[in-house]
């Protein structure tokens, strides 16, 4: 499509002339005045305006206010005989995108339209990237009604706007990530960066270096400065998940951010002041942590200053047939098949099932069962095994049970610590199976079980009786 251009100037000769001149390469309209230009604003689109400033009436100024304030405004360009820096500066800072002096000269012109175009179509990208990142990180758009999720948006909705730092305590899979980035997307600082480092994927020099950055000759192999992690969330949002795996040292130095709002990098000894928010979560007990002497106590209550729980999926089971749902859609147009008809008998054991390996786990699922079905159903017959293996008590907490597809098993009340304990069996039930299948390999039944590894060594920690199994 060719760009369409406006010209508005007062005078019939000037007019006239521009549109000969630029009428080979762009679809040229001219007004004599800002009320004409006002008129065929309400009438057509245009890609770009060149006003003069000084016309009868309404001056050039005018009509860059009114451009810029349509839905889908051009980019403009003003041109005077009266140019002074003065009138430029009055020109930009009402949103116009350069400024030329009459006579014009076209060639200039005309790269200045190229430009403004390319202008516009890098704004018109970045606005709608930008409202393709709000509805995913959203708050609104964060899947589930439960009581306790309403509770976590509710506190986030809170603390957003606020300068405050944060911990997101939860398990691992729970969506912290996913909360950390609302609280991002809520904030002033929303259109900032928004960079996440996870702290265990990284070796301790690693994490350190990687962070903070490091000056050129700082250890073996630094040939080079590198701006670390903190540095690139300026204006933003630094999240740092697992935050309990961090060592003493980067203790002591995430704690002088947080006292002094600067940085060193490693090998410096300049001190770089930041605006940074920080936004740390953790899967462990960090208070029992302070307790043992492996996390500074002083840090961690920098660190906690608004403390947010995610509940694990178990504690919020009314959410489990939307994430399902979310995730079946989303997978079935990813791979261009029909969604998958989940029957009521299979769903009834689905949101009975613990998810030890939470949103992650679930989703994990979805993906697997809708490239396998293809558009078919599943039925609870098609499930695996450790999705029917033991009975498990209602999400609605009733005192009525589940029965396992091909057995029957004690029936479990609704009660708070039976429910619990069930839970606690089934888990040691399925971590059990897993390591069986996997032959001892913790790699592969954390895989299999849909946690990480880290979490499967806290799990055998908590269960030694488990630790040798196959092994």
């Amino acid at each position: 499509m060719v760009p369409s251009v406006l010209i508005v100037d007062d005078e019939k000769h000037t007019r006239e002339g521009l549109q000969q001149a630029l009428e080979d390469n762009f679809d040229v309209t001219v007004a004599s005045s800002a009320d004409e230009a006002f008129n065929l604003f309400a009438a057509q689109e245009f890609d770009v305006v060149l006003t003069d400033l000084r016309m009868p009436g309404k001056s050039g100024l005018k009509v860059i206010d009114k451009a810029l304030a349509l839905p889908n405004h051009p980019a403009v360009l003003m041109m005077t005989a009266y140019g002074n820096i003065e009138t430029a500066v009055e020109a930009m800072k009402r949103g116009a995108v350069d400024f030329l002096t009459k006579p014009v000269n076209i060639e200039r012109l005309e790269v200045l339209i190229q430009r403004a175009l390319k202008s516009k179509t890098l704004e018109v990208e970045v606005k709608h990237l930008q409202e393709r990142l709000d509805e995913k990180f959203a708050i609104t758009g964060i899947v589930g009604h439960s009581e306790k999720l309403h509770d976590v948006l509710g506190r986030v909705k809170l603390v957003a706007p606020s300068k405050a730092t944060i911990l997101i305590e939860g398990e691992s899979g729970s969506g912290k990530e996913l909360i950390a980035q609302a609280i991002h997307q809520a904030s002033p600082r929303a259109r900032g960066a928004f960079v996440a480092v996870h702290c265990a994927a990284l070796s301790e020099s690693l994490l350190e270096s990687e962070i903070f950055g490091h000056e050129r000759g700082a250890f073996t192999g630094a040939t080079e400065r590198r701006v670390g992690r903190f540095e690139s969330a300026e204006g933003g949002t630094l999240f740092l998940d697992e935050i309990g795996e961090i060592s003493a040292s980067t203790q002591v130095k995430l704690l002088r951010f947080l006292e002094t709002k600067t940085i060193e990098r490693v090998g410096g000894s300049k001190p770089l002041p930041l605006d940074v928010r920080l936004v740390a979560a953790t899967n462990r007990n960090l208070e029992q942590m302070v307790r043992t002497g492996k996390f500074r106590e002083d840090l961690y209550f920098r660190l906690n200053v608004v403390r947010i729980y995610m509940p694990p999926l178990r504690e919020r089971t009314d959410d489990i047939p939307l994430l399902l749902a979310h995730f079946n859609k989303s997978f079935s147009e990813e791979n261009g098949v029909e969604p998958l008809s989940i029957e009521p008998g299979a769903m009834r054991y689905l949101q009975a099932y613990p998810w030890p390996g939470n949103i992650r786990e679930l989703r994990n699922f979805m993906e697997n069962a809708v490239v396998l079905h293809r558009g078919g159903k599943l039925t609870e017959f098609e499930l695996e095994p450790k999705f029917r293996g033991e009975v498990l008590a209602l999400p609605n907490g009733s005192s009525s049970a589940v029965s396992a597809a091909s057995s029957s098993g004690p029936q479990v009340t609704g009660s708070a610590e039976g429910s619990s304990l069930l839970v606690e069996d089934n888990e040691k039930r399925l971590l059990r199976e897993a390591l069986h299948k996997a032959r001892g390999n913790r790699t592969l039944a954390a895989k299999l079980m849909g946690i990480s590894r880290r979490t499967l060594h806290r799990k055998l920690s908590q269960w030694p009786e488990l630790d040798t199994l196959d092994r």
